[in-house]
């Protein structure tokens, strides 16, 4: 079976295999369509590294990316959108993308990544900032994508080439999917107008089903590939009881003491 870090830079490959013994399922099956430039739905168990397999592929390209000529569209502006239901993207932007672009940055690659992130309590100030110096990747919610392209904010948002939507088994059947939905067509319309291509999609969850309902959610009337690593839970069942008669319990002792014989509270059992 082919290496499936062999897509990526000498860095990436590096500070990967610095970092871990080996890709889990849902990582090489997921670069392998993603590289194929499949829109793509990874369905894995939490912990299995979902996130990580889309942040690390746009890492790579961007670290990989030559400057751009002057006035090249998108160049200036952001090229991977990374859109999460949850306010609370600390933990998930630092295990996830901060840490690998530092990784990347020690191996002298990525030194030019930058990263925006843009919530309903990102101040005024930092919000101007970020539409005059965007980004390369945005980290943002789906109201919060609403009002990016509904003002003078979408002009840096031409050149997406990368569409990352989290957690989205907790968007798809909802009025806040839907909303979603049309952010993202609005997103595309923006992008193809400026005379790119598409924005390729990536959508991720532990629990999302159906899963052909959910891969048309995210990739609307394009086709996407469904990646599926899921697998059932390991369970270690053990049963234990407090009396080792338990069709008689009330005979059961504690430290030498008959329960049965304890004295009752009005109103309680006496406990066994």
């Amino acid at each position: 079976m082919a290496d499936p870090l062999a897509l990526f830079g000498a860095a990436t490959q590096t500070w990967f295999r610095q970092s871990f013994a080996a890709p889990t399922p849902v990582q090489a099956r997921g670069w392998a369509s993603i590289a194929a430039g499949h829109h793509t739905l990874m369905l894995a168990p939490t912990g299995s590294g979902k996130t990580l397999a889309a942040f690390l592929w746009c890492l790579d390209r961007l670290a990989q990316r030559p400057p751009g000529a002057p006035g090249e569209p998108g160049e200036d502006g952001t090229r991977v959108v990374y859109v999460s239901p949850i306010k609370a993207l600390a933990y998930d932007v630092e295990r996830n993308l901060r840490a690998p672009l530092a990784g990347l940055q020690r191996l002298g690659a990525g030194g030019a990544i930058t990263v925006d992130v843009r919530t309903g309590d990102t101040p005024a100030r930092e919000r101007e900032r970020q539409r005059r110096q965007p980004a390369q990747i945005l980290i943002t919610t789906p109201e919060s994508l609403y009002l990016l392209l509904a003002g003078r904010s979408r002009e840096r948002l031409r050149g997406v080439d990368t569409i990352i939507v989290d957690e989205i088994h907790a968007l798809a059947p909802t009025k806040r999917g839907i909303h979603l939905g049309l952010s993202l067509e609005r997103l595309c319309h923006l992008v193809t107008g400026a005379g790119n291509a598409e924005p390729q999609r990536i959508g991720l969850s532990a629990t999302q089903r159906p899963l052909i309902e959910v891969a048309r959610y995210l990739g609307g009337d394009r086709p996407v590939e469904i990646v599926d690593a899921s697998a059932r839970p390991a369970l270690d069942l053990a049963i234990e009881v407090p009396a080792a008669e338990m069709d008689q319990p009330r005979d059961a002792t504690r430290g030498g003491v008959n329960l049965a014989a304890l004295p009752r509270e009005r109103g309680r059992e006496a406990p066994l």
